[in-house]
């Protein structure tokens, strides 16, 4: 059995609910940590050795963390790899430098397993978020992620959503403005805000 074979029966098997919680938010996520406690047991079963490596990548005059989620075959000796970047933020409240590099480690990493083992968006039975990512991924590529800006319509929904609380709203992102926000979490905000909406 080749290694794509061995890939393509741990995508079947994988799946990793959204068992994190964000509270200011409302809506659910799933961690680097929860992939990797999913998928250790059918690796095993799969006779493959996950590693996740980081690495320090500076594009212009920002610091992103890459990283490389390689999947090896114990038969073969055959390696697939993923890779995801993630952007260190210049400062963030109540952080220090190594909490903030830890923390856009844990984003690259998740996405570098993600791009790996094709895990998207779609809605868990125990999720809030139904904002999906259709697009499939080819498991022989290099997949670099670069984190997307999200749109002015995002923007303006949010700004219009939180009013006056925006400042908190920023802050437990631990964000200073709107355009630094993830994709991902902008678009768990806005379908939050958008269920609200539909129930008031």
């Amino acid at each position: 059995m080749s290694i794509y074979e061995k890939l393509g029966r741990i995508q079947a098997k994988l799946f990793v609910p959204k068992g994190q919680k964000n509270n200011f938010g409302n809506y659910s996520y799933r961690s680097c940590e929860d992939i990797l406690k999913a998928v250790k047991p059918i690796c095993s079963d799969e006779k493959v050795v996950l590693t996740i490596t980081n690495e320090a990548v500076v594009v212009g005059s920002w610091n992103y963390i890459e990283a490389t989620a390689k999947l090896i075959d114990l038969e073969s000796g055959e390696i697939l790899e993923s890779k995801a970047q993630a952007r260190e933020e210049e400062n963030k409240k109540g952080c220090d430098t190594s909490q903030i590099t830890g923390a856009c480690s844990s984003y690259a990493r998740k996405y570098a397993l993600a791009g790996l083992f094709c895990i998207d968006n779609e809605k868990d039975s125990d999720a809030t978020n139904t904002h999906e990512d259709k697009e499939p991924k080819k498991a022989s590529a290099k997949i670099d992620a670069l984190p997307h800006t999200i749109t002015p319509q995002q923007i303006e929904i949010i700004t219009k959503a939180y009013g006056k609380d925006l400042p908190k709203f920023l802050e437990f992102h631990h964000v200073t403005t709107i355009q630094e926000l993830s994709m991902e979490t902008a678009s768990n905000v806005i379908e939050n805000v958008i269920k609200k909406r539909g129930k008031a």
